[in-house]
C-alpha cells in the first residue's frame, strides 16, 4: 500500500514564523509568555511548553510586569497593546502579515463609514483569536455574523462595509455576501454604500484545491489537525465531500486498522496549523499496522 504526504500541507508561513520566533527566544531565554496557543495544534503546543513556553490568557496579562510575551500569527486587538505599554511588557509581535493587513484595513474602513453612520460587518466564528483582534480596530462595534441567519443583525438602510477573517470558506463567504447585496437592493435609501472586501488567504483557498484533488487521487484520506483549529475543520470538511472515505485525527493513538481495508492508497494531509513532524509520525504508523 502507497501513503503518501501532501506536499501541500503544514504550517503556513505565518505560523512558521511565530514558532521560529518562539524557538529563538526559548534558545536564549528558557522561558517566554505566548497569548493563547501559539497554534492550534496540542502536539505542537506540548512540544514547546516542554522547551520553556508558558501560555498565558489575557487576564493574566494585566498582572504581568517586566516580561517578554509572544503575540501569535492570529493578531491582538489595540488594548493588548495597551496594557503592555502601561506594564513595561516587551511584545514579540509574530502577527501574520496578511491579518495584519486586514486589521489595518478594517481599521481605516470603520473611521471612514462611521463618517457616514454606517456598518463594519465582518464574516468569522465569534471567538476566535483573530476575530478577537479584528473586532478590536473597530472598539468592538463591527457587528460579526457566522451565517446568513445572524443578517438580522444588520440595518440594511444604512452603508455597510463587509470583511472577512482571512481563514473561512471563499463559497460561504461570497453565499453572505451575494445575500447582503439582495437585501442592499430592497432599501429604500438610494444612497446606501455596500462594499464586500476580498479578505480570505490565498495559502487557505488555494491549499483546498489542492486537497481537493489530492482526496481524489487517494482511496483513503487521514486528515491531520488539532481539534480547536477552524481551518482544519474547514479543509477536513473538503477532503470529506471529495472522499467519504476520509478521516479526521489529531495524534496517531487515534488511527483505526479498519479504515485501510482493502486501500491501495492512504494520503495524508492536514491543517495550516499542522506541524509536519506530527504527519510524518502518522505516515510510519500507518506503515506498521496495515
Amino acid at each position: 500500500m502507497k501513503v503518501t504526504i501532501n506536499n501541500s500541507s503544514g504550517f503556513c508561513f505565518g505560523v512558521v514564523y511565530a514558532i521560529e520566533m518562539a524557538e529563538s527566544i526559548l534558545k536564549d531565554d528558557g522561558v517566554l509568555y505566548c497569548l493563547g496557543d501559539i497554534v492550534h495544534n496540542n502536539k505542537e503546543v506540548d512540544r514547546l511548553h516542554n522547551m520553556g513556553l508558558k501560555v498565558i490568557e489575557h487576564n493574566d496579562l494585566l498582572n504581568l510586569r517586566d516580561c517578554k510575551v509572544l503575540i501569535r500569527a492570529h493578531g491582538e486587538p489595540p488594548e493588548t497593546y495597551n496594557i503592555a505599554l502601561k506594564n513595561n511588557i516587551e511584545l514579540l509581535d509574530a502577527s501574520c502579515p496578511i491579518v495584519l493587513k486586514l486589521q489595518h484595513q478594517i481599521k481605516a474602513g470603520y473611521e471612514e463609514i462611521k463618517k457616514i453612520e454606517g456598518q463594519v460587518v465582518i464574516f468569522g466564528k465569534e471567538g476566535h483569536a483573530e476575530v478577537v483582534g479584528l473586532l478590536g480596530q473597530t472598539d468592538n462595534k463591527a457587528i460579526l455574523v457566522a451565517s446568513i441567519k445572524d443578517l438580522d443583525k444588520v440595518d440594511f438602510s444604512k452603508s455597510i462595509y463587509m470583511y472577512s477573517q482571512t481563514t473561512k470558506s471563499p463559497k460561504a463567504y461570497a453565499e453572505i455576501t451575494a445575500e447582503i447585496e439582495k437585501r442592499v437592493k430592497f432599501s429604500t435609501n438610494a444612497e446606501i454604500k455596500y462594499i464586500a472586501n476580498d479578505t480570505l488567504c490565498r495559502q487557505v483557498t488555494g491549499r483546498e484545491r489542492q486537497l481537493k484533488s489530492f482526496a481524489q487521487t487517494n482511496d483513503v484520506i487521514v486528515f491531520v489537525s488539532g481539534k480547536k483549529s477552524s481551518n482544519g475543520k474547514f479543509l477536513y470538511s473538503s477532503c470529506k465531500k471529495q472522499n467519504k472515505r476520509s478521516y479526521f485525527i489529531s495524534d496517531v493513538d487515534e488511527l483505526d486498522t479498519d479504515w485501510f481495508l482493502d486501500a491501495k492508497s492512504v494520503g495524508i494531509c492536514g491543517a495550516t496549523s499542522t506541524p509536519r513532524w506530527l504527519m510524518e509520525e502518522v505516515k510510519q504508523m500507518i506503515t506498521k499496522i496495515v
